[in-house]
C-alpha cells in the first residue's frame, strides 16, 4: 500500500511507474474509488478511457531515456465533481494544443495519432493543462451528476 495514499474515502494519489502495466493497476484503484462513493458506470468507464489515453501517451513518448520515472494521478470528488489530475516529469507537452484530427478522411488519410487526446477532450467536461516546476500537469473535470 506505499504507492497508494488514501486521504479520505473521496481523495486519492497513486504513484505510478512509467511503465504501461501500472495502467491495469490505476484501473482497479480507480473502480474501488468509483465503488466507495458511488459514481455512476458511465463516469467510471470516461475516467478510466480518459486516464489510459494520457498515461498511454505520456509512458510511450513522454520520456527520452529508458530510466524508472514517477507518475502521480490525484482524484479528488467534490460536489459532483471529479477531477484527475496527471503529474509527470516528461518532455513538455501540451495535449490541449494538438489539433483536433480531421474525421472526415479515411484512416489511410489521416496521420498517426491524435485520436486518444480528441477522446479524451470529448470524454472529459474540462481540460486544463499547465508546466510547473519541470513537470506536465493535466487537470480533467467530470460531472458526476445527471450522469
Amino acid at each position: 500500500m506505499d504507492n497508494i495514499e488514501v486521504m479520505m474515502s473521496e481523495k486519492i494519489c497513486v504513484k505510478l511507474k512509467n511503465d504501461l502495466s501500472e495502467i491495469e493497476r490505476l484501473s482497479q484503484i480507480v473502480t474501488e474509488f468509483a465503488k466507495r462513493n458511488h459514481l455512476p458506470s458511465r463516469v467510471l468507464f470516461d475516467l478510466n478511457l480518459a486516464l489510459e489515453e494520457v498515461l498511454t501517451n505520456v509512458i510511450s513518448y513522454g520520456y527520452q531515456d529508458s530510466n524508472e520515472h514517477q507518475i502521480i494521478i490525484r482524484i479528488c470528488l467534490e460536489n459532483g465533481e471529479l477531477t484527475a489530475v496527471v503529474e509527470d516529469d516528461g518532455q513538455p507537452f501540451n495535449p490541449l494544443e494538438v489539433p483536433e484530427p480531421d474525421l472526415e478522411k479515411t484512416l489511410e488519410e489521416r496521420p498517426v495519432g491524435g485520436l486518444g487526446i480528441y477522446l479524451t477532450r470529448k470524454l472529459m467536461d474540462e481540460l486544463e493543462y499547465k508546466q510547473q516546476g519541470g513537470k506536465n500537469i493535466l487537470v480533467m473535470k467530470k460531472n458526476t451528476v445527471g450522469d
